[in-house]
């Protein structure tokens, strides 16, 4: 099957299960499934970093199908999250990927001002947690012992667009500023020679000099947790975009080649790259979101002539070959069912693996949606 044919199928696939789904789960903001079930994160659980996907996700379908569910849908996800932002320690990094898929994706479609606001109070409060000493943006709060102060992750590269949209709304330096130092960081803390990337960088808050490295969700210290390999691949790509600085694209080519030199020969991805030999642990959603990420390598690669072009068609081909092995073995297309993504997995030493998650269906649908043509872009 062709490329074209390929996400044709996928994307009826997708708006005919996902009609259904919407409207049976309209009123929530799910996580994950329970027997097939989505269930609810909002209320006492609004803080929680996944809660803008939804949103996302309806977003996504509204702009492909103009069918008013769904932007009902996303409009009732963005009102709800206004109670997080009123809980300042429900508020870390991860604003970018509760905001920018909800009140951001809003204001871009609408020009919703009440949707500006939003996204920019998240922005603001996301510029709070620079640390000039260090150069880099807090990641996690703590329990005000200050314990966590001075850690940084790398999925905070797919935060930085949150700041790179207040810039560009407003003109104000800070937000690039701030946003362009921590990419700078990220790319001398995190990105180690071989194109691996660490999870979890500390540093001293009071001094900003680098401390150590955490495993975080992969397997352990020094290993190479392949969600984390695939925020970095699609944020240096981001931060490209937004900047135009070949650095952060040089550097999302060589952690895109590290994670294509490691793909199993099956396509399927597992939880970590050096994970145990005898263990088998997947994570689909560490695929679906490499696969966004290489299709904007390329895209960007294709823009810059006939050399690059050449280039760019190896990693649109890597693309092609995560998704193709999500479609044809991890995606679930019973009506009944409301997950798409199977197999997906949360952190390697939790006690719950493979199982859905709400972020693999976004980024699935995101890359079905890139290839079609029908994708907004909201990063």
């Amino acid at each position: 099957m062709n490329e074209q044919n390929f996400a044709r199928e996928a994307a009826a696939k997708i708006k005919h299960k996902m009609r259904l789904t919407a409207d049976r789960s309209r009123h929530k903001i799910p996580y994950t499934t329970k027997d097939g079930v989505f269930d609810d994160w909002s209320g006492d659980r609004i803080t929680w970093w996944t809660n803008g996907f939804w949103g996302g996700m309806m977003w996504q379908l509204y702009h492909a199908t103009g069918e008013e569910l769904y932007k009902e849908i996303a409009l009732e996800n963005e009102e709800k999250l206004d109670a997080n932002l009123m809980i300042a320690r429900g508020m870390d990094h991860d604003s970018g990927f509760r905001w920018l898929p909800t009140a951001v994706a809003d204001y871009r479609v609408t020009g919703n001002k009440a949707s500006f606001n939003r996204g920019l109070l998240a922005a603001n409060d996301m510029a709070g947690r620079f640390n000039p000493m260090g150069r880099f943006i807090r990641a996690w709060n703590d329990d005000g012992d200050g314990s966590k102060a001075g850690w940084a992750i790398i999925d905070c590269m797919m935060n930085l667009p949150l700041l790179y949209w207040a810039y560009e709304e407003t003109k104000d330096p800070r937000y690039l500023q701030i946003a362009t130092m921590h990419a700078d960081t990220a790319q001398k803390y995190f990105i180690r020679g071989d194109g691996s990337s660490n999870h979890i960088v500390a540093f001293d808050p009071a001094t900003g000099e680098f401390a150590d490295t955490f495993g975080g969700q992969g397997y352990a210290k020094g290993s190479s947790w392949t969600r984390g390999q695939a925020w970095a691949l699609y944020g240096f790509t981001l931060s490209y975009i937004h900047t135009k600085n070949e650095s952060y694209l040089n550097t999302a080519r060589r952690v895109a080649n590290y994670f294509i030199s490691n793909t199993p020969e099956n396509g399927l991805i597992p939880v970590d790259f050096r994970q145990p030999a005898d263990c088998t642990l997947e994570d689909s959603t560490a695929s679906a979101i490499a696969s966004c990420g290489l299709l904007e390598i390329a895209k960007a690669l294709e823009q810059q002539g006939e050399l690059s072009r050449t280039e760019s068609r190896i990693y649109r081909n890597a693309a092609m070959k995560l998704l193709t092995a999500l479609y044809e073995n991890r995606c679930n297309w019973d009506d009944n069912c409301d997950n798409i993504l199977e197999k997906c997995t949360a952190a390697f030493h939790d006690k719950e693996h493979e199982f859905s998650i709400i972020y693999g269906d976004y980024y699935f649908i995101e890359a079905i949606w890139k290839l079609t043509g029908e994708e907004l872009f909201i990063w």
